[in-house]
């Protein structure tokens, strides 16, 4: 179902992770092709803010607190009011869930266009829910949603904002960790979101002491706060010392630091999606044999990249309750890794 109508102020909501508001700015830049004049403003979570605060696409990025301020449904609710001031006629939900339901229903807002699924009864226009079939990349799921506003969606290209601010403390921050201005760096994100998605740190060490040995490379650890203890395992099992940014970036400071990395070696995680926007060549390990986490849904978009995934046989994936010992992941070889990153390395020489 399309409308005729055109929206003249428009909200994008997109409330869980770093990657998928990654994943979900081609619908920005695709709006604002489509709509030049429209006022567009996207939702996000805080952690969120500095991937698209400054998008030179937005005029504004409004921020739900949904594990903090507005964790409660009486502060949800007394968000969805202030909002109605703010009077848009149209709101996409990128991702469906209750809340992102909710509240432009509470604000009122008369055209509510997302996925048949969670309380889709509060939409207005509901597109078939399919990202578990994963047949398709995140970025094409949610370009979807155009075609109801008319729009025939363009192949996606992620696009976020770099602020001059974030770029000096990122600088700053690699000047303090020792990075010399003309060393190569690799970046090497060792987490990610579930066990059954992460690479052994063991192994993740040897190829850091590889390519710091072989390939002269300066290896940077990037990780966040909740996530330290990922990168310290990996530091711990090196002969050679890395330099140490876990939980020191900001999400705008890692940007630039992933833009001034040569590669970035990482699990299937939201920085793969940060270092793809910025046009730094990912080298992405994924491991669940399951359709809607696959790297045909979740790979890093664009050209250049290389992504790792092993296919061992499994006809159901058990994630994290694994009981072959996450031979996915475990199959894949240090060999295999270095050469990968090497192969990355040469390219951009």
């Amino acid at each position: 179902m399309t409308t005729s109508r055109t929206p003249q102020r428009i909200l994008v909501i997109r409330l869980d992770r770093i990657g998928d508001v990654v994943l979900s700015t081609p619908v920005v830049r695709q709006l604002r092709q489509a709509f030049p004049t429209a006022f567009l403003a996207m939702m996000v979570r805080p952690e969120c803010r500095e991937l698209v605060e400054g998008h030179p696409d937005l005029d504004a990025v409004l921020l739900y607190d949904r594990d903090g301020r507005e964790h409660s449904v009486a502060a949800t609710i007394g968000f969805a009011r202030r909002l109605r001031a703010d009077r848009f006629d149209a709101a996409l939900i990128l991702h469906p869930s209750n809340r992102s339901h909710w509240i432009p229903w509470l604000a009122g807002i008369p055209m509510r266009v997302g996925y048949a699924r969670k309380t889709a009864w509060l939409l207005t226009h509901r597109v078939p829910h399919r990202k578990q079939e994963g047949d398709r990349h995140e970025a094409e799921y949610s370009l979807e949603l155009l075609r109801v506003l008319g729009i025939e969606p363009a192949p996606p290209a992620p696009v976020i904002a770099l602020s001059s601010a974030a770029q000096v403390r990122a600088e700053q921050h690699l000047a303090q960790a020792g990075a010399g201005a003309s060393r190569q760096i690799v970046a090497l994100h060792p987490s990610a979101s579930c066990r059954s998605k992460r690479w052994a740190p063991e192994r993740f060490a040897v190829v850091a002491d590889r390519l710091a040995s072989e390939q002269g490379v300066q290896v940077v650890l990037v990780a966040g706060p909740a996530d330290v203890e990922h990168a310290d395992a990996v530091r711990r099992a090196m002969r050679t010392a890395p330099l140490n940014l876990a939980g020191r970036l900001s999400v705008g400071e890692l940007a630039w630091v992933l833009k001034r990395a040569a590669v970035l070696l990482s699990n299937d995680s939201g920085p793969v999606h940060i270092a793809a926007a910025v046009g730094t060549p990912v080298v992405a390990i994924f491991g669940r044999n399951e359709r809607g986490l696959s790297p045909r849904r979740w790979g890093p978009v664009g050209q250049g990249h290389v992504v790792l995934h092993k296919e061992v046989g499994c006809k159901i994936c058990l994630a994290h309750r694994c009981v072959i010992q996450f031979r996915c992941l475990s199959e894949l070889s240090v060999d295999e890794v270095y050469g990968a990153v090497v192969e990355l390395l040469r390219r951009g020489t």
